[in-house]
């Protein structure tokens, strides 16, 4: 699958077409196209990435996976945070808690 599958496929998962994609990524017309038989530049390919919430490892076919971290968070932070301590080696208050999974899942903390 080439890279401009990986994006049909998530322009049509999303119902619209290449030339939409295009027009709202700031793209000339018929550029993605030109991705059936060339691989794009690292910041063109950055761009579609962003825009559908992808990978770029996703979208280069190093994986199957379009958001492996965002499987993996929950179960693996839970775990992690259960073992987490302190830097002086007391176990993490509920605050620290909730600050380190904000961070980690990218939102802002409440405190």
């Amino acid at each position: 699958m080439t890279v401009f599958d990986r994006v049909k496929k998530l322009a049509d998962k999303q119902g619209i077409s290449i030339n939409t994609l295009e027009e709202r990524t700031g793209f000339s017309k018929n550029y993605l196209y030109s991705w059936k038989k060339k691989v794009p530049s690292g910041n063109n390919l950055k761009v579609i990435a962003d825009y559908f919430g992808v990978t770029t490892d996703y979208l280069l076919g190093r994986t199957d996976n379009p958001n492996p971290i965002q499987e993996r968070v929950p179960d693996d932070l839970d775990k992690m945070l259960d073992n987490a301590m302190t830097f002086g080696g007391k176990p993490l208050t509920e605050i620290d808690r909730a600050a380190i999974r904000a961070y980690i899942e990218g939102r802002q903390s409440s405190k």
